[in-house]
This record gives C-alpha cells, sequence and structure tokens, in this order.
C-alpha cells in the first residue's frame, strides 16, 4: 500500500529538523521521530538536539559568563570602580540558561507545526526497509511508514567503562549544563574539545578545575595550536595531569569523589577528591534502538557510524543518513544542517547539489579562543610533503590586552600554503579574542581557493586582531612529526 509520509527524519537536532523542514517547503508529507533517552545521571531534554540542549547554545554562554568575569578584571583598568570580591552565583547562570534552551525547544515545536510537519515524541526501530515502530515513554506504539527515511540520531557520550565507578559516579557534558548547583572542584579526565571548552569556563566563574590528558590536546586539531591553547589555560588557572590516566572513582562518606590515576612516565599513582568528574572521553552514534541490521544498513564495525556515499544515502535505496551518525562526516552543527537541507532539495526539488564536506571552518571556545579552516599543518605535511609546504605565521597582542595589561603570549596565527608559484592556502589558524568571528570571514577565501599573494593584498580592518591576518611573515619548518593522516 501507499506510504503515509514521503519523508520520516529519526532524530530532532540541527541536521534532523533542517532537513525535515526543508522538505515540507516542497509541499510534502513529513514527519519528525524524536526520543531522549535520560544519560545515565536521569538528565533529559527537549526537542533540538545535542547542539540546543547539551552542546554549542549552552557552552558558548557559559563560556561568555566567564569572559566577563575576565572583562570585569579589565574593567578596572579602563576606569570602572568594581567592588571586590566579585562572586559568581551557578544558580543564577544555570537558570538563565536552561530557560533559554527551553525557548528554543518550544521555538522547534512550533515551527514544526508552522510548517504542517507531524512530530513524534517517540523511540523509533525499524521493523522493515519503509516501517518504523516508534514507542513513547508510556509504552505506546504507533507504526509509521514513510517512502524515504532519513536517520539523525547524532551521538551521545561515551563512559570509560574500563574505569572503576566511572558510571556510577561521574558525569558528561549532557549533565553539566543541566545542573541545577555548582558543580565544585570538577576533574574532565582526556582531552576532546568539550573537555577543555568546559574546563575553560568552570575555571573562568571561579571554580578549582584540572583537566587530566593521557596524550595529545585537541586530536585532529593542528598541535602546536592546541599546545598553545593548553599553556593559555595554564596560565589562566586550570591544572593538567599531564601523561595520566585515572583507573578508579570512589564515593566518600562525605559524598566527595576519590579519584586514582596513574603516572606511567614516573611510575606513580596518586589521589585526590573532587566534587565532580565529568568524562569526555568522546561520543558513541546513537543507534541502540533503531534495528539497522534488519534492514541491511551497513555501519563501521569499529565506529558504529553509518556508512554513506556523497549523496548521504545508506546501503538500502530510499534510506539516507546525515549528522554526527555518519562515518567520515565533521561532527559540527553547521554542516549537518546543510547537508539536511541539500538533501531534501535532492529528493523533493529537482536540485542535484552535493554538500561539500572541505574547509569547514570551526572553533574550540576556550578561554583564548582557537579557530582554524582547511588542514592542519601535520596534515598538510602528510598530504603534500614538507619540501612542498610553507608556513606564515605570526604572534601578536590585541589592542585590548594593553591598557588591561593581559598577557597576549599564546595570542598566534598561522597560515599553511603549498610552496608552489601561487601559494594556495590549505589551512589558516588563529588563537585570539573572538576567533570564531576571526575565522568566518575568511573561510570564503580560503573556500575560494585564495593564495597568500591574494591575502596580503587584502586591507585589513584598523585596529582589529582579524588585521594581522593580512600581515603576516614567514618561517621555515623543519622536522615537523606528521602524524595525521587524511587529506
Amino acid at each position: 500500500g501507499k506510504n503515509e509520509y514521503d519523508l520520516l527524519v529519526i532524530g530532532g537536532g540541527s541536521g534532523g529538523l533542517a532537513c525535515a523542514k526543508e522538505a515540507a517547503q516542497f509541499g510534502r508529507k513529513v514527519a519528525v521521530l524524536d526520543y531522549v533517552e535520560p544519560s545515565p545521571q536521569g538528565t533529559k531534554w527537549g526537542l533540538g538536539g545535542t547542539c540546543v540542549n547539551v552542546g554549542c547554545i549552552p557552552k558558548k554562554l557559559m563560556h561568555q559568563a566567564a569572559l566577563l568575569g575576565s572583562a570585569l578584571k579589565d574593567a578596572q583598568h579602563y576606569g570602572w570602580n568594581i567592588a571586590q570580591p566579585v562572586h559568581h552565583t551557578w544558580s543564577v547562570m544555570a537558570q538563565a540558561v536552561q530557560n533559554y534552551v527551553k525557548s528554543l525547544n518550544w521555538g522547534h515545536r512550533v515551527q514544526l507545526q508552522d510548517k504542517k510537519v507531524k512530530y513524534f515524541n517517540m523511540k523509533g526501530t525499524f521493523s522493515d526497509p519503509h516501517t518504523i515502530r516508534g514507542l513513547t515513554k508510556a509504552g505506546k506504539e504507533t507504526i509509521i511508514t514513510a517512502e524515504n527515511i532519513v536517520i539523525a540520531t547524532g551521538g551521545r557520550p561515551k563512559y570509560p567503562t574500563h574505569v572503576t565507578g566511572a558510571l556510577e559516579y561521574g558525569i558528561t557534558s549532557d549533565d553539566l549544563f543541566w545542573l541545577k548547583e555548582s558543580p565544585g572542584k570538577t576533574l574532565t579526565p582526556f582531552v576532546f574539545n568539550v573537555s577543555l571548552e568546559c574546563a575553560g569556563f568552570l575555571t573562568g566563574i571561579g571554580l578549582d578545575t584540572t583537566v587530566m590528558m593521557r596524550s595529545i590536546p585537541l586530536r585532529g586539531f593542528d598541535q602546536q595550536m592546541a599546545s598553545l591553547v593548553t599553556e593559555h589555560m595554564e596560565s589562566y588557572g586550570t591544572k593538567f595531569l599531564k601523561r595520566c590516566f585515572p583507573t578508579k572513582v570512589e564515593k566518600l562518606e562525605n559524598n566527595r569523589l576519590q579519584v586514582t590515576w596513574k603516572n606511567p612516565d614516573l611510575g606513580t599513582e596518586e589521589t585526590d577528591s573532587f566534587d565532580t568528574v565529568m568524562w569526555a572521553v568522546g561520543r558513541a552514534p546513537d543507534t541502540g534502538t533503531l534495528n539497522l541490521e534488519k534492514v541491511g544498513v551497513k555501519t563501521n564495525s569499529e565506529t558504529g557510524k553509518i556508512i554513506v556515499d556523497a549523496s548521504e544515502a545508506t546501503s538500502v535505496p530510499h534510506i539516507y543518513a546525515i549528522g554526527d551518525i555518519t562515518e567520515g562526516r565533521p561532527e559540527l552543527t553547521p554542516t549537518a544542517i546543510a547537508a539536511g537541507k541539500l538533501l531534501s532539495r535532492r529528493l523533493f526539488g529537482q536540485s542535484s547539489e552535493l554538500m561539500d564536506y572541505d574547509n569547514v571552518p570551526t572553533t574550540v571556545f576556550t578561554p583564548l579562543e582557537y579557530g582554524c579552516v582547511g588542514l592542519s599543518e601535520e596534515a598538510a605535511v602528510q598530504c603534500y610533503g614538507s619540501d612542498n609546504i610553507e608556513v606564515y605565521h605570526a604572534y601578536y597582542k590585541p589592542l585590548e590586552f594593553t591598557v588591561a595589561e593581559r598577557d597576549a603570549t599564546q595570542c598566534y596565527m598561522k597560515m599553511v600554503c603549498l610552496r608552489e608559484s601561487e601559494q594556495r592556502i590549505l589551512g589558516l589558524h588563529f588563537i585570539g579574542p573572538n576567533a570564531g568571528e576571526v575565522i568566518q570571514g575568511f573561510a570564503l577565501g580560503i573556500k575560494c581557493h585564495a593564495t597568500y599573494p591574494q591575502l596580503m593584498k587584502t586591507i585589513g580592518i584598523h585596529p582589529t586582531c582579524a588585521e594581522e591576518i593580512t600581515k603576516l611573515h614567514i618561517t621555515k619548518r623543519s622536522g615537523l612529526d606528521a602524524t595525521v593522516t587524511g587529506c
């Protein structure tokens, strides 16, 4: 018989919602199925996915809270009389952030209704390639059939199950943003983006914060830049336990958490107590209940992510996947949104345009922000060879730092170029205030295959940090350990 919907999207995050709303623009009958499984600590939230509820939005707002704390210190140098000591109240910040997130949840529901997209608050499981069995929290079942199905369920934080007590006593970023009371003295083991970002704003609002990292920080990013980010965080007040890994978490009688860790270089075992342990060991694709094997959707056996082609198609005709759930795609909200829109246009709008995943800009919102677009220096060397790469770089001091006498030691930028005649820019990296805003502007040039001479002809806006990129000078690299693969 005829399927009930032209398109069913499983997952109400940024990519899924964009895909559904775009399809509705073409007059198609569309449905979205979304369900949030509570975290192991019981945290749950509404429609909108990771970015809205436990990612980009609350993270950036709490990062802003920390920046305001730094601005209060600077303000005194500019003539403002700030009563001392300055105190931050977590519950006030958290309530304001959570209220805003809830307004976004409601806004997404209203938008779906306005565009006549049916919303099911249900957990979905494939019964056959065109049929989804939806189950509500109360156990009510609904059968939904669709001509096309898009999987956009994203990922959830992983726990280090090999660490005793990790699951029982630790939290993840899924929980941190919804805490009503301050996390207090916090340990965040493992150094992914979210661990450094959270550690940064926790330090910025005055909390005792420690990062434990076993190997390198910000894996996959340019390592020179990553080192500068962590150096600044240390000077900013965040503590680092380097070359260490946790082995056990125990709850003490006073409800604090005692963490035991090892340092293999020194052959030592140490302990300390914390109020909160927040794990940041990466994210796993949220496919547990989908029953993908039954319908033949192929996944990567190592990562669990869905394998898709350039058109976001899976191994099963009419079943597609977008966003963090897909293998080899950047885990970024804007790419998921763009991919979702383009997919709907190809399905229903007679378009043939594919998503271009090259040269996607991004920013790590640490206290001193790090923005980048294109290849890291390691990846450029791996792809083209060290003899074919030229690196232009500069340290600089933001004008805003001068009167306030702030340390600008780690304010740095570099441009990785091909050494051939036109010197095409392969990667641009920037550490400093408002890095995201700076890189966003230059990303268009990189996308259009800008060259070093073209950038040098660009007139900077004076006096800005971004202006400094137009005044880079040359240095040569030697002996780079190019361990990153993939171009």
